[in-house]
């Protein structure tokens, strides 16, 4: 993203979110707040993903994803869960609608992305619960556990991190660190986040629509900096301290929220995947 301007693939992320409740109803994730935060008409939008229809994977991919993340928080809150971490929210808008009680909720962001997103939220007329908390945060060169400390989180207690639509943007170093800082928090915590394979673990035709989505970001200078093979990453999660792993990729996802039998779907989808770590023991 650009120095003091928001982050274009959060606002894309926004608008995938927004034209799903337009052309599929929400029919994975309802979001009656997503046509709202943007400010851009109904019509406007449907009308622009209609002539882009190559786009709906990635549209249903992020439905699912957001999808996967707020059952999770829903079954953790169930469990005794009273805090969220949104990490790089972008312009989600769980915060605003969660009816889940005694929950609180932080979203971290950088605070370019922010303070445009507090205006849309104040133009909008969304109404920003007590509930919800703003932590600006620069990940590459600021640490988010001590800047959520100072906004009220508590590291004793059991937490859940939401972090979607960031990790390939991101440098390697950076997302294990923030993972493993997630893993440390002595009250235990579970993380769901998305990621994508490398290029060479994919067929020549996903290939080259990879290449082909890689350019595009690049283009508007956000490139994607960081991709992990499933193997890779569980042994990563495993030797940071995360003690149990749920991953879908494209084929466990297409099972999961669209319907289709195990084993017909495949190709270059993204991976959504809950990490669970333990509270820490006394030595």
């Amino acid at each position: 993203m650009k120095t003091g301007e928001p982050s274009r693939t959060a606002y894309g992320a926004a608008r995938h979110r927004a034209v799903h409740q337009l052309l599929e109803g929400g029919r994975l994730f309802a979001d009656p707040l997503a046509v709202r935060m943007l400010g851009a008409g109904p019509a406007e939008l449907a009308e622009e993903a209609a002539q882009a229809p190559e786009q709906r994977p990635l549209r249903l991919f992020i439905a699912a994803r957001s999808r996967f993340s707020e059952d999770a928080v829903a079954a953790a809150h169930a469990d005794g869960l009273r805090q969220l971490v949104v990490l790089g929210a972008g312009f989600d808008t769980f915060g605003y609608r969660q009816e889940h009680p005694g929950l609180r909720v932080f979203e971290v962001d950088h605070p370019a992305t922010q303070e445009w997103k507090r205006r849309r939220v104040a133009e909008a007329g969304i109404a920003v619960p007590a509930s919800l908390t703003y932590v600006g945060v620069d990940f590459e060169r600021e640490s988010f556990v001590a800047r959520l400390a100072e906004a009220g989180f508590d590291s004793g207690r059991p937490a859940f991190f939401s972090w979607l639509g960031v990790v390939p943007y991101l440098t390697r170093e950076a997302v294990l660190g923030t993972l493993r800082l997630i893993a440390a928090l002595p009250g235990g915590a579970q993380v769901v986040f998305d990621y994508a394979e490398p290029v060479e673990a994919l067929s020549p035709e996903y290939r080259a629509r990879r290449e082909a989505a890689a350019a595009r970001v690049a283009a508007i200078g956000e490139p994607w900096l960081t991709h992990f093979g499933v193997a890779e990453l569980a042994g990563e999660l495993a030797a940071l301290g995360f003690a149990e792993t749920e991953d879908l990729g494209p084929g466990e996802l297409a099972v999961r929220y669209f319907g289709l039998p195990p084993g017909t779907a495949s190709g270059a989808g993204g991976h959504v995947i809950r990490a669970v770590s333990g509270p820490a023991k006394a030595g």
